[in-house]
């Protein structure tokens, strides 16, 4: 069933017609009489509503999305080389982020200038929107970009379990650290090509966050945020 985000669910029983890009797919669609369209207005709220013909629709009662997890995971991810964020952003968002947040940090050698970014966060954003839909999400994942290392830090701290992954910890594993408590945000970090600096470590522990391992393999960078994600889902109970 196709999906749609709007900006507000039509009243149950009403008649209504989309809207701009929304209308375009739609037409591409090329529904007949009586097939439905699922509508989320991006607060995991959704409704099914059934094609009448010409441009109109009618809508059903609203719910909640049952695509949303019950726990927020913010995923923030240093600048990667290409367009490894892209690969990201979709999986993620597949997998249930709540958010996507890019940083620089000291290893990073993709360092987007503010033109250059503007136009990728426009993309990166569709991209998680086109996941969405794809993925029946009930949310859109938010995609950003910090301007620096500390400010991600700052901002990761906040979840009730803040996790930087860094190669080089043989000890605490991500098993241990969703183990330890109940939890309703979780911040998953991890660094660039490069990893993390050790100095960038000790910051990371300063300001609250649990330095894990994920294992004794080496993952890429555009692997270890999925991996990471896609083990607190299943520990969460959303896999």
């Amino acid at each position: 069933m196709a999906r749609f985000f709007v900006e507000t669910l039509p009243e149950a029983g009403a008649t209504f017609r989309l809207d701009g890009e929304n209308a375009k797919h739609a037409k591409v669609l090329r529904l007949r009489p009586d097939e439905e369209i699922t509508l989320c207005d991006g607060a995991a709220r959704e409704c099914v509503c059934r094609f009448l013909g010409g441009e109109d629709f009618l809508a059903g009662e609203a719910a909640g999305s049952p695509g949303e997890p019950a726990i927020s995971a913010a995923v923030y991810l240093a600048f990667p080389k290409a367009d490894k964020l892209e690969h990201v952003i979709q999986k993620a968002t597949e997998l249930g982020a709540t958010e996507i947040v890019a940083f620089p940090t000291r290893f990073c050698v993709s360092r987007p200038d503010e033109k250059s970014l503007k136009n990728k966060l426009e993309r990166w954003q569709k991209i998680a929107q086109s996941a969405a839909e794809q993925s029946r999400r009930g949310r859109i994942p938010a995609v950003r970009a910090l301007p620096s290392y500390a400010a991600a830090l700052k901002e990761a701290a906040q979840a009730e379990l803040p996790i930087l992954f860094y190669e080089n910890e043989k000890s605490r594993t991500l098993r241990a650290a969703i183990e330890a408590g109940p939890f309703r945000t979780v911040s998953l970090m991890t660094g660039a090509e490069g990893g993390f600096a050790e100095d960038e470590i000790a910051q990371a522990e300063a300001a609250g966050l649990q330095i894990c391992t994920l294992g004794a393999r080496i993952l890429r960078c555009e692997t270890a945020p999925l991996a990471a994600l896609s083990a607190l889902m299943y520990a969460a109970g959303e896999l």
